[in-house]
Order: C-alpha cells, then sequence, then structure tokens
C-alpha cells in the first residue's frame, strides 16, 4: 500500500500534473496558427509581417532560457513552473490593451511575454518528465504529453476562431466595399473580438499557478546523473564539452521550425491556393490530428517495439517525403502533405530530448535551457518561409523544411553517439547503455 501511495506521488501525480501544463502551454501556443491570418487582417499585414507573430512567440525561448535555468536554481522546478504560468498570465493581459489600440507591436509584446513564460515552463518540464522515470521510456512519456499538448493545439485554433474569425470571408469582402474611415471602424471592430477569450486566458493561467504552487510535486535531483557522469570516466568542466546535447540542440531548432512551419504556414497556405477561410481556418487543427497520431505510435511502441532513435530515424525521412508532396501536387492534397508534417514531427522531441540530457549531471539545469533556446528555430524558420513565399510562391517555400529533416536524420544516425569534438571519438557503448539496449 505503502509503495502504490509513493508511485502515485513520485510519478502519477507530477505526470497529471504536468500533462495539465502541456495542455495549457500548447493550447496558448498553437494560437498562433489562427493569430496570424487574423492579424494579417486586423492590422492590414504582408505575408512577412504576419509571421513576425511566430517570430515574437518563439524568439523569447534564446532570449530567456538561460535567465530560465537561473531562475530554476533559485526556485527550483516546482516554483518555477508557477512562475512561469503567472508570467504568460501577463502575457495574455497584454493583449487588451494591444487589441483596444489595435497596435501591432503591442501584440508582438504580448506574445513575446508570454514566450518568456513557457521558456520558463519548458525548461522545468521537460528535464522534469525525463529524469522521473527510466530513460529508456522517456520518450514515451514525453509522447504522452505530447497528446496533451496538440490535442489543446487541434482545439485551440478552432476555438479562437470561433470568436474572432466565424465571419473571416465575409469580413474580407465587406472591406472591400468600404472607405478609410469605414474600414478603419470595422478593423478596430475585429481587433476587440480577441479581448474576452484572453481575459479567460488571463484567469485560467493565474488559477494554474496558484494550483502548481500548492501541488505536492517533488523536486528532481541530479546527484545520481552526476554520479553516472562521473563513472564515465570523462568529468566534464563546460556545456559545450558535450557535442551530443550541442547537435541535439542544432537538431531541435530544425524540428521547432519546421514544426512551427507546419502548424502556422498552413492556413495562410490554403488561402493562397483560393481555398475559403471558412475551410482554411481549420487547417492548424488538421495538422495537430495527425501529430496525436503520431505520439499516439510513440506511446504504443516506444521501447517495446521500436526504440526512440529509430523513431527519430523514420521521422526524418516521413519529413523529407511529405516535403516532396507538398512542393509537387497541388490544390488540397497539397495542403494535406503538409499537415501530414504532424505526424513526421510528433516524435521528434520526445526523442531527441533524452538522447541530448543524457549523461549531463550537474549539467542537466543548462542543458535544458539550451534546448529550449532551441525552440528560436520556430522564430527564425517561419520567417525564411515568410520572406520565401513572398519573392517565389507559398508552394515553393516549404523547401525550407528538407534541410531541417537531413540534419534530423543525422542525428539520429550518428549525431547522439557523439561524446567528443575529437575525429573518430562516437561512443556507441555509452549511448545504447543509456538508452537501455
Amino acid at each position: 500500500m505503502s509503495t502504490s501511495k509513493s508511485s502515485f506521488k513520485n510519478f502519477i501525480l507530477p505526470m497529471i500534473i504536468i500533462g495539465a501544463l502541456f495542455f495549457i502551454f500548447g493550447f496558448v501556443t498553437w494560437l498562433n496558427g489562427i493569430l496570424i491570418p487574423y492579424l494579417k487582417i486586423a492590422c492590414q499585414l504582408t505575408d512577412f509581417q504576419a509571421l513576425f507573430v511566430a517570430f515574437a512567440f518563439y524568439i523569447a525561448y534564446t532570449i530567456m532560457a538561460l535567465p530560465s535555468a537561473w531562475v530554476l536554481k533559485k526556485t527550483g522546478f516546482k516554483n518555477g513552473m508557477s512562475i512561469g504560468l503567472w508570467v504568460m498570465a501577463i502575457g495574455t493581459m497584454i493583449f487588451i490593451p494591444a487589441a483596444m489600440s489595435r497596435t501591432y507591436g503591442v501584440f508582438l509584446t504580448g506574445l513575446f511575454v508570454m514566450g518568456t513564460g513557457l521558456a520558463l515552463l519548458q525548461t522545468a518540464s521537460n528535464p522534469y518528465v525525463t529524469v522521473i522515470g527510466p530513460k529508456e521510456s522517456a520518450a514515451r512519456r514525453i509522447s504522452i504529453l505530447g497528446i496533451c499538448n496538440k490535442f489543446a493545439g487541434a482545439m485551440a485554433p478552432l476555438i479562437l476562431a470561433y470568436y474572432i474569425l466565424n465571419d473571416g470571408d465575409a469580413f474580407v469582402e465587406s472591406l472591400k466595399a468600404m472607405n478609410a474611415a469605414a474600414q478603419t471602424v470595422a478593423l478596430d471592430s475585429l481587433a476587440a473580438r480577441v479581448i474576452n477569450p484572453y481575459i479567460v486566458m488571463t484567469i485560467v493561467l493565474v488559477i494554474m499557478g496558484i494550483g502548481v504552487r500548492m501541488a505536492p510535486l517533488p523536486e528532481i535531483e541530479t546527484s545520481e546523473e552526476d554520479k553516472q557522469a562521473e563513472n564515465g570516466g570523462d568529468k566534464k568542466n563546460s556545456i559545450m564539452e558535450f557535442p551530443h546535447l550541442i547537435l541535439g540542440v542544432f537538431a531541435l531548432f530544425f524540428y521547432v521550425g519546421a514544426e512551427v512551419i507546419a502548424g502556422d504556414t498552413i492556413i495562410n497556405y490554403g488561402l493562397s491556393l483560393g481555398i475559403e477561410l471558412d475551410t482554411a481556418k481549420a487547417f492548424t487543427s488538421y495538422t495537430m490530428v495527425t501529430m496525436v497520431v503520431g505520439y499516439l505510435l510513440g506511446v504504443t511502441l516506444i521501447p517495446k517495439v521500436i526504440d526512440q532513435r529509430f523513431a527519430l530515424k523514420v521521422s526524418a525521412i516521413l519529413g523529407i517525403l511529405f516535403a516532396m508532396g507538398a512542393i509537387f501536387t497541388s490544390g488540397l492534397t497539397s495542403v494535406i502533405f503538409v499537415a501530414m508534417f504532424g505526424l513526421a514531427n510528433a516524435l521528434v522531441w520526445p526523442a531527441i530530448w533524452p538522447l541530448a540530457l543524457s549523461g549531463l549531471g550537474s549539467f542537466i539545469n543548462t542543458g535544458s535551457a539550451l534546448l529550449v533556446m532551441a525552440i528560436s528555430g520556430g522564430a527564425i524558420l517561419p520567417l525564411i518561409w515568410g520572406r520565401l513565399s513572398d519573392v517565389f510562391s507559398t508552394q515553393q517555400a516549404y523547401w525550407v523544411v528538407v534541410p531541417c529533416y537531413l540534419f534530423i536524420f543525422f542525428y539520429a544516425v550518428k549525431g547522439y553517439k557523439i561524446r567528443s569534438w575529437k575525429p573518430g571519438s562516437v561512443k556507441s557503448r555509452e549511448a545504447s547503455t543509456e538508452l537501455g539496449k
């Protein structure tokens, strides 16, 4: 009986609480898919300008990840997660004056603050999930939480679209017949629609922060990791002495860029093909649904049938194939291939985290922060997509994801095994042992 209670407190309860967190920040994150076309209309933006929604949100991870690691050292993981939720609440509150003034820069400020809170949450929650159970099943645990995240991501754009773009096509058509003064009034009214949903999100985030603060969550202990690192015979003095981590950061950078492109550009892509907004506004949800399918496969197959490295290889190959399909087909078929990126992306994040964090010991906080910084791929690569779409076409812009998946494939085959920057330093023994093979 006591063993059962201990298991609940040390593993099941943390998973439930972290699952709720993943749901919350999945919901907030994938609102960007509908915010991009919404703000493009409300603030009269080009594709490139509209993609600064993703830039402002995800660049916060790069700027704030290392400060987040410092905060976690001072506060602990549980208190750090509460602070992250409250910072996100400040970001959602900023949307109120942004909407009232219809000022794009203020919207971007709110998104940056939300991203700052998420940087703290991600820095705490991902290593938390990695170390509270066996390493060989870490990808499975993250996959379970990924289902919570992407299920929320599938719901978010549909819910927000209902409140702010339920008449999108008719609204855009009506603007064409208005004079400048009438357009200003209509656009101000459109911007104001976002206020009530973001007030609700602010309240939920504040309550969640209080709940996590009061929850009986155990703190992460790194002493065992330190011992494992020392027993490996390679006592490290700097985070840069872990090549498998640094290469993992680059792999995550490219992955997040590809993931955000898939989720945040698909609505604009559908619109560029002449698909009505009433139909296209659901496309981000399609991408999230395919990701949920991928996560379910991960939960079912890892580690009993396949290991997380094999899942990473397959994910990279599928990403390349779906990119070719998106580029070389047309119409709704091409859009479906973009949505299928979700399937290719699903297991990349849960596979890279345990591979990259393996054996870091006392460097786990900093290593986690670097991996969170890699989320900046979601800031930079969508902007490249936006520029390519303006210069060439929205379809040809998807070439940007091909090198992303090629690097992920390299990491799955070789990069994760490299334990020293010296030539010929691949150490498969440590890697296979740490992965439970």
